[in-house]
């Protein structure tokens, strides 16, 4: 079916990501997989192709544009390139929001430049050791000490976590205000207490660097209080959406690319003198997967529009989160095993995409708290 949903700005956007990808990421991600991070001249670039900070405003050197679909158009192309590693969704859709509505005048004026062209990283820090979808299980303190909070506790799974320049990180702020005691402080690199530990070997997304955070003592001034005290519940839950949502769409954008590749496939590949294609077992699998894609396309799509202008609700984004990125992990799957033997090794794109895709149903929040928020709204 055709796609309404993009003007022809829109797909002139879209080309330009196509050629970023071909000259800036696709000849040296093979190697940045084996140093188990991505270069930093490759967020440069980025930023001098205006790909980072589209929903800043001009003045700070964004795009100054908050439509959603352009943020849309990057995930299904890096999707399509499998450029995972280089997180400028994390950065833009979630970060950015953070940044541009808590942010103060001063705060705007001193990261949001460096945001924009690529040359301040940055990561948010929730999850822990012992906390991930619940909240009220941070441990990590931030007490106040009048000029300035004193942060200790650990973070871990934290994308960008090596790179990283500027670390958004949940405290408790409040020991007995359980998740509405919780703020958000931003560390920069240099702080004294602030380390990093391991670059965690993953079993996808090789690129991408996730690591472990720790802070003794780290003395975060009082001017790097993001929001309000004790307000990072609200705040967190108020840009989950759009989290969620890019999210999503990633993951149909993966099953599209799958189904494609695979449908090539089977029309070459032999087995018993015949091609796969011509067997009706493939023939009900690729059928089944198409019509799969094709109906959470039409609700992706007016999940996005929906987000575009406004009105998107966190249940239609808990909605599509869930839904497609178990779609993604089913056709990943069923493409791997129409590959054979094939589908089985690293150089084959399914199988890259099996491994990068399948933490897709785990981060931005579990399919299990999907439904739980879905089955709250519908029963409370």
């Amino acid at each position: 079916m055709e796609r309404r949903l993009f003007s022809a700005e829109h797909e002139a956007f879209r080309e330009t990501v196509r050629t970023f990808l071909a000259k800036e990421v696709t000849p040296h991600y093979e190697q940045w997989e084996k140093d188990g991070i991505v270069a930093r001249e490759a967020w440069l670039a980025a930023g001098r192709q205006g790909l980072l900070g589209l929903a800043v405003p001009e003045e700070y050197g964004g795009g100054g544009d908050p439509d959603f679909r352009y943020s849309a158009v990057l995930a299904e192309e890096f999707t399509r390139a499998g450029a995972a590693g280089l997180a400028v969704g994390l950065h833009n859709d979630i970060i950015g929001p953070y940044l541009t509505s808590l942010g103060t005048d001063e705060q705007k004026r001193r990261w949001l430049p460096g945001f924009c062209d690529g040359s301040l990283i940055t990561a948010i820090a929730m999850t822990e050791p012992g906390a991930g979808s619940d909240l009220q299980g941070i441990r990590t303190t931030a007490e106040d000490k009048g000029d300035h909070w004193l942060l200790n506790g650990s973070k871990t799974f934290i994308s960008n976590g090596i790179l990283a320049d500027l670390v958004i990180v949940v405290a408790k702020t409040t020991p007995e205000g359980g998740a509405h005691g919780l703020s958000l402080l931003v560390v920069e690199r240099g702080a004294e207490g602030f380390e990093r530990g391991r670059n965690l070997d993953k079993i996808g997304q090789k690129a991408q660097d996730t690591a472990e955070l720790f802070f003794h003592d780290v003395r975060v001034p009082k001017e790097n209080l993001l929001g309000e005290p004790n307000g990072a519940f609200i705040h967190l839950m108020t840009n989950l959406a759009q989290e969620r949502m890019g999210i999503a769409v990633a993951a149909i954008a993966a099953a599209e690319h799958l189904l494609e590749i695979t449908t090539a496939y089977v029309k070459e590949r032999e087995a018993f003198g015949r091609k796969l294609a011509k067997l009706q077992h493939i023939r009900f699998e690729i059928a089944e997967m198409a019509t799969e894609c094709a109906v959470t396309r039409a609700f992706l799509d007016r999940c996005i529009e929906d987000h575009a202008a406004g009105t998107l609700d966190a249940v239609h984004a808990s909605m599509a989160k869930w839904w497609a990125t178990e779609l993604q992990k089913r056709v990943a799957d069923r493409c791997l095993q129409l590959h054979g033997g094939y589908g089985y090794m690293t150089e084959y794109r399914v199988a890259k995409a099996f491994t990068d895709g399948r933490v897709q149903t785990i981060y931005g929040g579990t399919t299990e708290i999907m439904k739980e928020i879905i089955g709250r709204s519908l029963l409370s």
